[in-house]
C-alpha cells in the first residue's frame, strides 16, 4: 500500500504526532516499525539535543528527535538508512532519507563557524541562525554526478572495496569548486579507469542521503583508452555484456536504475521509471 510523505517546517512547540528517533544516520525501531507516538517518546529518559518538525506522514505530524548517543530502548533496535532502503516501503525510505539529512545538517551547525557563537533555529524557515554575527546556515547539498560508461552492448562497471562482496556499480564522484557537471564526468571517469567518455546524456536525479548528496545521472559512450584503475578507490574494473551481467546494486538506487534502463533499451525491453 503507497503511502503519502510530505516535507513541510512544522512548529516543535505544537503538541502530538509522530516521532523519529535519529543519532548518527540510523533510526530505532520496534516490532511496528520506525514511528513512535510523541508523546511517549518524550516522555522517556533519552539525551535529546534537538527537536525538528519536519512534515506530514499520512497526513500525521512528524518529528525528528536528535540524540546525542544511540541509546537503547527495551524491545527497541537501530536501523542504519541502508537496511531501510533495502528492507523497507519507499515512502518509509524517503520520510527516513530527509530526517536524516536534516539532523545531521542541524547537528553539524550547532556552532557558528565563522564567530564560534551558538546557532538556533530560525523561526519560519529551515535554516541555522547565529544571533551574534547574522550569518544563515540551510540544509546542505553536495551535487554529485554517476555515470554508466556504454560501449555498444557492454557496460563498464567497478567495485570499490567498500561494495558488498561481488556487487559492481557505476563510477560516481563529487563536483568540485568550479568545475560543471559534465566536467566532472569526464575528469571522474578518467581518474577512477583511465578511459574518455562523450555524448553525454543527463537522465535523472536522485537525492541520496549518506548524508547530503544530490546525485546527477548520465549515460556516456566510451571514446577510447584503455582501463587503468585508481588504486585506492578502484578494486577491479570490467567490460560486460548486458545479457551477462555481475551482481548489480540495490533496485531502488539510481545506479540501478541506469544500468537496467541501458539494458532495456539495448534489448527492446520496458524502460525503468526512477525511483522517487
Amino acid at each position: 500500500m503507497s503511502r503519502h510523505w510530505q516535507p513541510a517546517l512544522l512548529d516543535s512547540r505544537q503538541p502530538g504526532g509522530w516521532a523519529l528517533l535519529h543519532c548518527q544516520q540510523q533510526f530505532l525501531g520496534d516490532s511496528n516499525g520506525l514511528l513512535f507516538p510523541r508523546h511517549w517518546l518524550k516522555q522517556q529518559d533519552l539525551p535529546i539535543v534537538a527537536e525538528h518538525g519536519i512534515g506530514h506522514f499520512d497526513g500525521e505530524a512528524v518529528y525528528l528527535l536528535e540524540l546525542e548517543q544511540p541509546l537503547l530502548l527495551p524491545g527497541c533496535a537501530w536501523q542504519s538508512l541502508r537496511q531501510v532502503m533495502l528492507q523497507g516501503e519507499e515512502d518509509i525510505f524517503r520520510l527516513l532519507s530527509y530526517a536524516t539529512q536534516i539532523g545531521t545538517w542541524a547537528r553539524q551547525h550547532r556552532f557558528c563557524g565563522s564567530c564560534g557563537g551558538a546557532m538556533q533555529a530560525l523561526a519560519g524557515e529551515r535554516a541555522m541562525h547565529c544571533p551574534r554575527c547574522e550569518v544563515r546556515h540551510y540544509p546542505r547539498l553536495s551535487p554529485s554526478m554517476i555515470v554508466l560508461v556504454t560501449r555498444g552492448d557492454e557496460v563498464l562497471l567497478a567495485r570499490s572495496p567498500r561494495f558488498v562482496s561481488g556487487v559492481y556499480s557505476t563510477l560516481a564522484g563529487f563536483v568540485e569548486a568550479g568545475e560543471s557537471v559534465e566536467q566532472c564526468v569526464a575528469r571522474e571517469v578518467r581518474e577512477e579507469v583511465g578511459v574518455e567518455v562523450r555524448n553525454l546524456q543527463y537522465l535523472g536525479s536522485q537525492g541520496w542521503p549518506f548524508p547530503h548528496s544530490l546525485m546527477l545521472g548520465f549515460h556516456a559512450e566510451y571514446a577510447g583508452g584503455e582501463i587503468v584503475m585508481q588504486v585506492e578507490e578502484i578494486e577491479d574494473a570490467q567490460w560486460f555484456s548486458v545479457h551477462s551481467l555481475p551482481p548489480l546494486p540495490a533496485p531502488r538506487s539510481i545506479a540501478r536504475y541506469l544500468i537496467d534502463l541501458y539494458v532495456a533499451r539495448r534489448l527492446g525491453l520496458p524502460e525503468p521509471v526512477l525511483p522517487g
